[in-house]
């Protein structure tokens, strides 16, 4: 294409790419403990907590959970209810996020 070789332009999109994320992230570093950070991740405070497969009182509770247990979780709360990273829901009252994630 134009005389130019595959290998060459690969080699100069993959640069622009690099280029176009260092600058829109305004040359901060994006390192693991920056993103762990961003997550969310929450702690058991109740003695026993009930994991239900829905945000409801009334759903089947699938699994339970002991104090200090820490899971990942979403930002997501529906009727009271936080929503696991696996897709389960806990009484979010009865968590809270742990001191280095975000939650909000």
């Amino acid at each position: 294409m134009f005389g130019i070789p595959t290998r060459g332009l690969v080699v100069v999109g993959v640069l622009a790419a690099a280029g176009f994320m260092y600058v829109t992230n305004e040359a901060k570093k994006l390192g693991v403990e920056e993103m762990a950070a961003r997550d969310c991740r929450v702690t058991v405070i109740a003695d026993i907590l009930n994991v239900r497969s829905g945000p409801a009182d009334t759903q089947p509770i699938v699994a339970t959970m002991r104090r200090d247990a820490v899971v990942e979780a979403e930002r997501r709360v529906e009727n009271g209810f936080r929503l696991l990273s696996d897709g389960r829901w806990v009484k979010d009252e009865f968590v809270t996020p742990t001191s280095d994630s975000n939650c909000t």
